[in-house]
């Protein structure tokens, strides 16, 4: 998140000089040093700005007379609130891990008595941690065999003009979001691919442009189709128990996710071809064969499957199919994952050791998840998140019969445009659904499909290269040549309203459809 970033305003300095005289052409140095201020500097002055002026709000509706609500915030809310507008500010504006911030606003609630410890040490232990982690055992394991790699490219090398190969790429894309458990985990599987082809395709500069932009536009967008596909889709699901509604399932999160993954993603690649491209780019026959593939790719692309390989496909298939079928065999998602994991690492049939595999595991993230899944339940346990749902959207309620319809929008585009602010999608979620489900029921809105809404839409984060691992990971690729930040804005103007209508549209219309209704 804000690591990508190093811009940061140092302090004041100043140059005295000393008893001995300065040489002649060195007095311009001498004297005191204007303190050099930059956008970011100023954005952060004036964001503490306003976290004071929000703590002095806070302060004064928990301890003082009852606020602009009508009914006073609970000390213990102000409490949790308080450290949570420090966390966001820290996520945003400071150095710091977004890990060490979460976990030590857990663990500052624990200290002030807003939280009992065993809360905090139970959140280490939920079930979609434990999911997770066996999921990136997995992963492990099917990266080491180099099927991912060898899928691809055998896919992508029957594409026969551009647009067919950004379209086959596009669905290989979509499908990785069933494979690897994490949007930054599957760039870096999808890196080796795209360096094969644009290495095969140098000379078409403007389709090789195209493509460092489908690969993690596409990643991003299409992470939506699985439960596993973002830590932030686990959150939202976890946030919604607590809040005593029912969470999703993986089969469920499918039946909603897919649709819109497989069409947004498409979309966007059209897109991408649509601005990046001439319809002469377009129009050009291609022959990317796999022997072209293979002389840029590490991994062997050609010949049977191995015996690795061969197992590696059908034990994600098995684990998948069981995910889809829980209703059927009772067997929870996590016990899957965990029986896959001791599959694909066992002495006989497995091709990773479990010790190399935990290795690959991304802990701080794990770790960041259990922090934020403790924050995102303290806000709802305290009665915080619902006293700040209704001090800040609760005059839409005063809209009558309009005000399903415009909360719904609302939450759809704070939830795309949030990713400017917070770059972390878990920390978005944790930060937006508590709120979104608090203050739903009232207006007539279905808590869960909002969330949902809310969740599928904080998949466009295309603005910055800081605004996601895919981006900044497919931004700086040594030896290839791929897109400006300017690139990326031309992007997301287009693809940020197209992502808020079509988000809408499927919670409006589609959804409801389905058995998910938006408006109760």
């Amino acid at each position: 998140m804000n690591t990508t970033d190093t811009d940061t305003a140092g302090p004041s300095r100043f140059r005295y000089a000393t008893a001995a005289p300065a040489p002649k052409e060195a007095t311009a140095d001498v004297g005191p040093r204007r303190p050099r201020w930059n956008r970011r500097s100023i954005a952060a002055l004036l964001a503490a700005a306003l976290l004071a002026v929000f703590l002095l709000w806070c302060a004064t509706s928990a301890f003082g007379p009852a606020g602009v609500t009508g009914r006073a915030l609970p000390a213990q809310g102000a409490l949790t609130l308080a450290v949570f507008a420090v966390a966001i500010w820290l996520w945003i504006f400071s150095p710091v891990g977004d890990t060490y911030v979460a976990l030590g606003a857990a663990l500052l609630l624990v200290l002030m008595g807003v939280l009992p410890e065993d809360e905090l040490f139970a959140s280490l232990g939920e079930d979609t941690i434990w999911l997770m982690l066996a999921a990136f055992v997995i992963a492990a394991g099917i990266t080491a065999t180099g099927l991912a790699t060898r899928a691809a490219a055998y896919i992508v090398a029957g594409a026969r003009s551009p647009r067919q190969l950004v379209h086959l790429t596009t669905g290989v894309l979509v499908a990785t979001a069933f494979a690897v458990p994490s949007t930054s985990g599957r760039a870096a599987l999808a890196i080796p691919v795209f360096i094969a082809l644009a290495r095969a395709l140098h000379e078409l500069r403007r389709v090789v442009l195209a493509l460092s932009l489908v690969f993690p536009s596409v990643i991003l967008l299409s992470a939506v189709a699985s439960y596993l596909g973002a830590g932030a889709h686990l959150i939202t699901s976890q946030i919604l128990t607590a809040s005593g509604y029912a969470g999703f399932s993986f089969a469920g999160w499918l039946l909603y996710g897919l649709p819109l993954a497989f069409l947004s993603s498409h979309l966007c690649a059209e897109l991408v071809l649509w601005l990046f491209t001439r319809p002469s780019d377009r129009r050009l026959p291609l022959a990317v064969g796999i022997e072209t593939l293979q002389e840029h790719s590490p991994v062997p692309l050609t010949g049977p499957l191995t015996v690795a390989q061969s197992r590696a496909a059908l034990l994600i298939s098995a684990v998948v199919v069981l995910w889809c079928t829980e209703p059927l065999h009772h067997l929870h998602p996590a016990i899957v994952a965990l029986l896959g994991s001791l599959l694909v690492a066992s002495p006989g049939f497995g091709s990773v050791p479990l010790a190399k595999a935990l290795k690959a595991v991304p802990w701080s993230m794990l770790i960041f998840m259990a922090a934020t899944l403790t924050l995102g339940t303290a806000l709802v346990g305290t009665g915080a998140a619902q006293w700040l749902a209704r001090s800040v959207l609760g005059p839409v309620a005063g809209l009558g019969a309009a005000a399903p319809w415009v909360f719904t929008v609302l939450v759809v585009v704070m939830s795309a445009a949030a990713h400017l602010v917070i770059q972390s999608r878990s920390a978005r979620s944790a930060v937006l659904i508590p709120l979104v489900v608090s203050l739903a029921p009232g207006l007539g809105v279905n808590a869960v499909a909002i969330a949902f809404a809310s969740t599928a839409a904080a998949g466009f984060c295309h603005t910055l290269t800081s605004s996601a691992k895919p981006v900044n990971l497919f931004s700086d690729i040594e030896g290839v040549d791929t897109y400006a930040p300017a690139d990326l804005l031309r992007l997301s103007a287009v693809l940020g309203p197209v992502m808020v209508a079509l988000v809408l549209v499927f919670a409006l219309w589609i959804w409801p459809a389905m058995g998910l209704p938006l408006f109760l």
